[in-house]
């Protein structure tokens, strides 16, 4: 989006990624499938800038870390992001030059004088994904040997014993 056409009353978009991209949206964001992305912005001038406030909302599919299971859970991200044009002669990214940090976030450069609202809706995709799924009720406790002595492997070897038999 070119801000320049972003008229002075501002603009409302809502947008869903189409199913030819989401796998490669779904491997960027490690996830097991993204069945559906979407995005809801208001974008409102600021000056040379734009502000973006909005949600992004998906489901994605997950693997569950105890029981390996292929999980899916809805995601909803709040999105409140000021993009401006990056001052003359500073690159982004670098403290100011006193060395102290800023007192609030400084904004997001705009590139070329545009928003890419795909890349914002992507960014909080990968925010937003749990890196540890689980499955509803489930619960990860150490697996009990049927030993009781002190061998430092002897959970291991049950759980072993446990995969074997499936």
């Amino acid at each position: 989006m070119v801000v320049e056409d972003i008229p002075e009353a501002g603009l409302h978009i809502e947008a869903e990624a189409p199913a030819g991209v989401r796998p490669e949206l779904a491997k960027l964001a490690g996830i097991r499938d993204l069945p559906r992305i979407s995005g809801t912005f208001d974008l409102t001038r600021q000056g040379a800038g734009v502000r973006v406030a909005g949600r992004v909302n998906a489901r994605v599919g997950q693997v569950c870390v105890v029981t390996l299971e292929p999980i899916e859970s809805d995601l909803e991200e709040q999105v409140d992001l000021v993009f401006a044009p990056a001052p003359a002669g500073e690159a982004a990214g670098h403290d100011s030059a006193d060395g102290k940090a800023p007192a609030k976030d400084p904004p997001e450069p705009l590139i070329d004088g545009r928003v890419d609202l795909g890349a914002v809706a992507t960014e909080f995709l990968i925010l937003g994904v749990d890196p540890y799924p689980r499955k509803a009720g489930v619960q990860f406790g150490a697996l009990k040997s049927d030993d009781d002595s002190a061998r430092p492997f002897a959970a291991l070897e049950a759980l072993k014993k446990r995969l074997g038999k499936r």
